[in-house]
């Protein structure tokens, strides 16, 4: 049985920078919840679309052909493929739906990167 979730509270608990966190899962795709600042790495997911919404701050998502920059209850999914890198000049959280399939910096591996499994421990 689900049960109710507060993604900006769950956000807002976390202690680590750009280490997503899965908060629940629908059919083939995971939600997860994030606390970020600075720069995370350029990458691409070839096979999978990726939302991120703003819960709190601002987050520029740099494309190879322009910049969109989200604030708080904005979204924006970047199609597959495309190369994107999320910047977040102040703190910022963040909710993003992604395909269980998704890795999380696509086939780039940084001390940024966090495995599925960091991404399933419990939350707090």
């Amino acid at each position: 049985m689900s049960s109710v979730t507060s993604p900006a509270q769950i956000a807002a608990t976390l202690t680590e920078l750009w280490s997503p966190r899965v908060i629940a899962e629908v059919d083939d795709a995971y939600i997860k919840v994030a606390r970020v600042h600075g720069t995370l790495a350029w990458h691409s997911h070839a096979d999978e679309d990726e939302l991120f919404m703003v819960l709190k701050g601002r987050l520029a998502i740099e494309m190879e052909d322009r910049t969109v920059e989200l604030g708080a209850g904005e979204l924006f999914v970047v199609p597959k493929g495309v190369r994107h890198n999320p910047v977040a000049n102040e703190e910022c959280h963040i909710l993003l739906i992604e395909r269980k399939s998704t890795r999380h910096t696509g086939d780039v591996v940084t001390d940024k990167t966090r495995s599925l499994d960091e991404q399933l421990r419990p939350v707090a």
